[in-house]
């Protein structure tokens, strides 16, 4: 919630600002943008740290360039990206507002993509979002980061060590494996999200504390946001297998279509654990409801027993001298007698229509 009210006071820097302003919206960072450029072709690999005119220098006919930047708030390093490559004033404008939604954009030099990549945090037991945006190019892929750290890595191992069909391939095939990574990366969170609810479904059956009702509200506004950052993509998907480009071969379209079948399965299961989490909350407002009517029904019967027993004792702790075996000496216990009787029979009757 504090990153929301974020977001939302620095959208308000570009009210009256024209169309390709560039503002960061994000969080402010101390530490220096690294750029990575990773050169590779069947034959041969290369990976170092350069700065935007070393990558945009090293393109060459045959070979495909990655080129990763870690880290938005650098605005002039945007400007830079822009005049080396070519990219539209508006395309650099989504890249630094960092609080958009999927979606898949065609300039017919390039394909720019937004994506949602996941990290759950297990010890504030919640997800964390990053945006990544990828601009896919005839040679080369440029994706913009946040800050370090991704799911790429097993990406870069197999450029290292040329395993699989990645190295012989062109650059949108390393488009597709960039999506792959980060569409694989929400299964591990589902998994772990799976397992919490589990634990969740034990508590509320064995203990039904404040505690769990927070953790239930808390897994409900993580599926949202979950689902906010996943059902859109399936469209990007589905509009990156239509789209009439040249860059998309039609040898990539195959592993598109695969990972869009994953995309399905995440939002199946995602619209899953929602209904489970909803459910979750009705039994969980169910069993309260339900401790709470045991609770009023002890009460209403220890009430409903007491009263004709109050209102003897009212009759005979009036102060009159002329009050019937007031003087008669085993009246104190007849009236005992009487009172237990009284409650013995209406225990009885309770018992019978199955009220205790």
């Amino acid at each position: 919630m504090p990153r929301r009210k974020l977001i939302a006071k620095k959208r308000s820097h570009k009210a009256g600002l024209p169309p390709g302003s560039l503002v960061h919206i994000g969080e402010k960072r101390a530490e220096k943008a690294r750029i990575t450029l990773i050169r590779y072709n069947e034959t041969q690999h290369e990976e170092r740290s350069v700065t935007l005119r070393e990558a945009a220098a090293a393109r060459e006919a045959g070979t495909v360039s990655w080129i990763n930047i870690d880290g938005l708030h650098q605005v002039e390093l945007l400007e830079e990206v822009g005049t080396l490559f070519g990219i539209h004033p508006l395309v650099q404008e989504d890249i630094l507002n960092t609080d958009h939604r999927p979606k898949l954009e065609d300039y017919d030099d390039y394909l720019f993509i937004v994506l949602k990549m996941l990290f759950y945090d297990e010890q504030a037991e919640a997800i964390r979002t990053e945006q990544i945006s990828l601009v896919l190019g005839s040679d080369y892929v440029l994706s913009f980061q946040e800050e370090p750290g991704d799911v790429f890595d097993g990406i870069r191992e197999r450029l290292r060590i040329n395993k699989g069909r990645l190295r012989k391939l062109g650059a949108d095939y390393l488009a597709y494996a960039i999506i792959d990574a980060i569409v694989d990366g929400y299964f591990g969170i589902l998994e772990t999200i799976g397992d919490h609810i589990e634990e969740m479904e034990e508590e509320l059956v064995s203990d039904l504390s404040p505690a769990t009702l927070q953790q239930i509200h808390s897994f409900k506004r993580e599926m949202i946001m979950l689902r906010k950052s996943v059902w859109p993509l399936r469209e990007v998907l589905s509009n990156l297998r239509r789209q009439d480009s040249a860059l998309i071969r039609e040898s990539t379209d195959i592993f598109l279509r695969d990972v869009y079948d994953h995309t399905i399965q995440v939002v199946d299961t995602v619209e899953t654990f929602r209904d489970v989490i909803s459910g979750m909350l009705d039994l969980y407002l169910s069993s309260v409801s339900n401790r709470m009517n045991e609770v009023m029904k002890v009460l209403t019967i220890i009430a409903t027993i007491f009263i004709p027993l109050t209102f003897l004792a009212g009759i005979y702790g009036m102060n009159f001298t002329y009050i019937p075996e007031l003087k008669w000496h085993w009246g104190y216990f007849a009236l005992w007698g009487v009172m237990l009787a009284i409650a013995a029979v209406m225990l009885v009757f309770f018992h019978r229509k199955r009220w205790l």
